[in-house]
């Protein structure tokens, strides 16, 4: 074999059979490769779009800037920046004091009381006139009753006084006027909303409704007689050796006072001798009457600003000193106390039957 020849056959065996190959395909030869798939030109065209919108989008995004340092506050704005803060924690303090945490301090107030009334029962030593079996004048919110009143489920004891602060803790009743169950007109009063609201229903009492109340004279039943309104004409005054009782309230919307509600009952159950009365309506000090505000404590409220005060400028002063994080964690307890303990003297200002 020469030269040409070997060649031409190694050069067909790599390319495949040339045109003028006589010989037919697969027959003494191998089929030649098949080319690589080029990819189509609509696959191309949507893969160069969203390149080119990912790079429009990346072009147009705005760019980083370096934080601009805030200058520090003056003396008239760090003292506004102050009141803010703690005219805020007043008001959350008040807010959260007058719908939330009064319910809680009237039900543990009702706790304390009723276990006191209850012993003085067992030991025959429950009121039964202004005074205690010593006869010493009652001190406000000594307890002196338990009423009942089954169709709206009360059932609460009664102190002594009509002033914001026993009623906060209760229905109270008014010192110048008889004992639930005694001869004559007996006046309780009670909150609407706030402390529990004890008598925030008493207006949907009917005529013939059934008030129940345990004295240290025994048990006494009531009939309601009515329920009326300022203007509304009073029913007729008692005679010897009847007796009555009127329950008084605030009437208006929740924590929004417009006047006073007034239940009129009448004792069906045996009448029971009056106790001495010490305190009339001429001396009846003017916080414990309807819708009135107690002033008495408003020292307590003093410190209290005071102390809320102090707690602003140490949580300013710890702020500037060890920073955020810690001044949080340490100062926002006494600041949350703080301001609790102000609303609660501010609620004390707030009228009686709210």
């Amino acid at each position: 074999m020469n030269t040409i020849s070997t060649t031409r056959i190694v050069r067909a065996w790599a390319t495949g059979p040339s045109a003028d190959d006589p010989r037919p395909t697969g027959q003494g030869t191998s089929a030649p490769p098949t080319p690589p798939k080029r990819p189509r030109r609509a696959t191309i065209g949507w893969r160069h779009r969203i390149a080119g919108a990912a790079r429009q989008i990346t072009t147009h995004l705005p760019k980083s800037r370096p934080a601009i340092p805030r200058a520090p506050l003056n003396r008239s704005e760090a003292l506004l920046r102050g009141s803010l803060g703690m005219l805020a924690v007043i008001i959350f303090g008040f807010l959260i004091n007058l719908t939330g945490l009064s319910q809680l301090q009237h039900l543990v107030a009702q706790t304390e009381l009723r276990n006191t009334f209850a012993q003085q029962l067992a030991d025959g030593t429950a009121p039964v006139s202004e005074g205690d079996y010593n006869n010493v004048l009652l001190t406000d919110g000594a307890p002196v009753a338990r009423i009942e009143i089954p169709s709206l489920g009360v059932s609460e004891i009664v102190a002594e006084g009509t002033s914001a602060a026993v009623l906060a803790d209760g229905p109270g009743h008014r010192r110048d006027t008889v004992l639930p169950g005694q001869a004559g007109v007996s006046v309780l009063m009670g909150r609407a909303s706030a402390y529990g609201g004890p008598f925030g229903r008493i207006r949907s009492l009917t005529p013939g409704a059934t008030i129940n109340v345990l004295t240290g004279q025994g048990e006494h039943r009531y009939e309601v007689l009515g329920i009326r309104y300022a203007g509304d004409p009073a029913p007729a005054p008692v005679t010897t050796g009847e007796g009555r009782l009127i329950l008084e309230s605030a009437r208006g919307g929740p924590y929004l006072p417009t006047g006073v509600v007034r239940v009129d009952a009448k004792l069906a159950s045996a009448v029971q001798a009056d106790g001495a009365r010490q305190t009339s309506y001429a001396t009846l000090p003017a916080a414990d009457k309807e819708l009135a505000s107690d002033t008495t404590t408003a020292w307590a409220l003093i410190f209290a600003l005071q102390f809320l005060v102090l707690a602003e400028v140490g949580a300013v002063w710890s702020l500037r000193r060890f920073g955020g994080p810690k001044t949080w964690v340490v100062l926002v307890p006494v600041l949350l106390l703080s301001g609790l303990l102000v609303a609660d003297q501010l609620t004390r200002l707030l009228p009686n039957l709210m």
